[in-house]
């Protein structure tokens, strides 16, 4: 499984998204299910499946799709 696979499966596992709507688009903005308790749920199997620590920072700039890359791609997991 790719890096973009296991990222992708996150995202699928928290919101139960089909992956054609995972993109620019999928965002706190425009996901009604995207809380505060979704979001820890995106960080911490961002952190289990890519055996990192995110920083305080990081987890609060994830509210998006491409967020969240940005952030891997920030502490070396390329997707």
């Amino acid at each position: 499984m790719t890096n973009l696979e296991k990222y992708n499966d996150i995202f699928v596992q928290v919101f139960s998204a089909d992956i054609t709507q995972l993109g620019d688009k999928y965002c706190k903005e425009t996901v009604s299910e995207w809380d505060s308790v979704h979001q820890l749920n995106i960080i911490s199997l961002m952190e289990e499946t890519f055996d990192l620590m995110l920083d305080p920072e990081d987890i609060m700039a994830c509210t998006s799709y491409n967020a969240g890359k940005d952030i891997l791609a920030k502490n070396g997991i390329e997707l």
